[in-house]
């Protein structure tokens, strides 16, 4: 059944092609005003002698190669070589478009501190991609309203008025009426990362999965693992002393001092921001419309609790906030862990490092919906992902004409379905074809023999190309955002399988909504705001840790965020949401 409806959600996005404009000056649909009010266009095309194409439907070309510089956030277990310039996806796309990208790159671990050093100095790249929160560099005047040049871009605002996208491009508008990422959209949210487990260990331990995780709870989970690691100490797998979880997307690689992956799911699954989704730590109560700092809640201090459990039962490695990620990766391969955090992309990688080290046949897997809290919610609620802000060096530097040329290049390379294509899959009849699905008779993509790619999921043999180690292609620059076509073209049947069952037994939660603060709100928030989370991550990972106890502490942490104005924080989001 996932197979038949993703092949016709494919066939849907077939429909949607649309006619090429050509050279032509456009604008469509809703656009900003410079007062922020929101007015429909309508469609006009008058023909201009422009030194570029650009379109719906129509590749973005520029008449002679031109240059633009952008960040790229270079994550370590596919770190960037140079093929990827030299033939690869940044080859392709300047091929393509006669648009050389001039590369400024950074780990990923410490992508965010390096990109804000390089725009506070005057750096910046023309281009910056992979930004969650653009708040800071707002307010200081080095980056664009993107809102006030989107009717330059006819991908995007196709996207914007086929989905409906405009309530929650009100969620990032700020108090001048204007916006300054422009985000990843999604046609529908799409709960990416869970947790794998090794099934064959489970089962062998006299548990099924599969039958209890529709309502199991993270303490179900605790208590399985507990008598999972009873079994593999009965067996001689490991000691009384060992954890049989260590997981990765927390430590200092990829944590970001927050406690990562992990510390969001537990979280989210006690309505409460932590780990990756921590943010400024407020929360909006729907039912009485008034604004709260989470972190010194009862929810809370029970998320905290419940994921301290774990490391109290000798199941979860506390060094798995602070440790690398392969660290983690090569715990799993090794069997001295069982259970590790996945996302769709990472699926493939891991049945094929346990191939590599437990043997063919020697393992199974099983991805799991993960378990709730005291809500049945799933961790993702916005259709809005991270994003890309554009510099105003780049206005400068280009001028009014070259920088909307650049702006219609930005709309055909993060927005057209023909670049996501590129980016993702790489070049039809180079990396890819397009197969029949012999259940649906529909066309679906395909690897050609000899490729594989764990960023996509798909798994091959050991001599075969990895197209993402080797070109880059279907990297995590360009966001996982798109249609639901789009999104799911590469699901494997474990993962489609995964989906299924989520969307069964978990639903979609309340979306936060946007507060328009001035810039001086703004100022005064960022201020309060930094030392405030940056308390909160480090007692967090404290009291999971156990290095501080939550029956004696915690009033001493709920004070201690007091002292760094949680309570003004709460008035001011309060006062800005009753006027906005």
């Amino acid at each position: 059944m996932a197979k038949k409806l993703l092949s016709v959600c494919l066939a849907a996005m077939m429909l949607l092609g649309i006619a090429a404009c050509g050279k032509t000056e456009e604008t469509s649909g809703a656009t900003t005003t410079q007062k922020g009010e929101t007015t429909t266009a309508t469609t006009t095309e008058a023909p201009v002698d422009l030194p570029y194409e650009f379109g719906l439907g129509t590749t973005f070309r520029a008449d002679e190669l031109t240059t633009y510089s952008m960040f790229f956030s270079d994550a370590s277990w596919y770190p960037m070589v140079d093929t990827w310039k030299t033939e690869g996806v940044f080859k392709k796309i300047e091929e393509m478009t006669n648009i050389k990208l001039d590369i400024t790159s950074y780990d990923s671990g410490d992508y965010n501190q390096n990109i804000g050093l390089d725009i506070n100095a005057g750096n910046s790249a023309y281009i910056i991609p992979k930004v969650y929160e653009e708040g800071q560099y707002v307010d200081g005047g080095a980056v664009v309203a993107v809102s006030d040049y989107t009717q330059y871009m006819p991908n995007y605002m196709d996207f914007v008025e086929t989905y409906q996208m405009q309530p929650e491009l009100d969620t990032i508008t700020r108090a001048d009426g204007k916006y300054y990422r422009l985000p990843g959209m999604l046609e529908s949210p799409l709960q990416d990362y869970t947790i794998l487990i090794r099934d064959d260990i489970f089962k062998a331990a006299g548990y099924d999965v599969s039958t209890m995780e529709k309502d199991w709870t993270w303490d179900d989970l605790c208590d399985v693992l507990v008598g999972v690691k009873a079994y593999m100490v009965q067996e001689g797998m490991c000691s009384e002393s060992d954890y049989i979880w260590s997981d990765l997307w927390a430590g200092v690689e990829s944590g970001q001092g927050k406690g990562g992956n992990i510390l969001k799911l537990i979280g989210s699954s006690y309505g409460v921001p932590a780990g990756w989704a921590v943010e400024d730590g407020m929360k909006f109560n729907q039912e009485t419309g008034e604004w709260y700092f989470a972190p010194i809640t009862d929810d809370y201090k029970e998320f905290v609790t419940v994921a301290n459990r774990f490391v109290k039962e000798g199941i979860l490695d506390p060094e798995t906030f602070t440790q690398d990620d392969t660290t983690a990766t090569n715990k799993f391969y090794n069997g001295e862990t069982v259970i590790i955090s996945v996302n769709r992309g990472q699926y493939a990688t891991f049945n094929q490092g346990l191939q590599e080290v437990q043997g063919e046949g020697n393992f199974s897997t099983y991805i799991c919906v993960y378990p709730r809290g005291n809500n049945n919610f799933i961790a993702e609620s916005t259709r809005l992902e991270n994003g890309v802000m554009i510099s105003k060096k780049a206005l400068d530097e280009l001028g009014e004409e070259g920088f909307i040329q650049m702006i219609r290049f930005v709309d055909w390379l993060f927005y057209s379905p023909e670049a996501y294509t590129l980016i993702k899959w790489g070049v039809e009849g180079e990396t890819f074809e397009f197969v029949t699905d012999p259940d649906t008779g529909l066309e679906v993509k395909q690897l050609l023999p000899g490729f594989k790619c764990s960023g996509l999921g798909i798994s091959g043999a050991e001599e075969d190309i990895d197209i993402r180690l080797q070109w880059g292609y279907a990297g995590g620059n360009f966001w996982y955002g798109g249609t639901v076509a789009e999104m799911s073209d590469n699901f494997v049947p474990a993962v489609q399988d995964y989906y299924a069952r989520l969307g069964e037994y978990r639903e979609l939660g309340p979306t936060r909504p946007g507060l328009k603060a001035s810039e001086d709100q703004n100022e005064m928030i960022n201020l309060i705001k930094t030392p405030l989370i940056d308390n909160v991550n480090s007692w967090t990972l404290g009291f999971v840790t156990g290095q501080k106890d939550i029956a004696t502490e915690w009033d001493a942490f709920v004070a201690s965020c007091q002292g760094l104005d949680s309570e003004t924080m709460e008035t001011m989001y309060n006062e800005i949401y009753a006027e906005s």
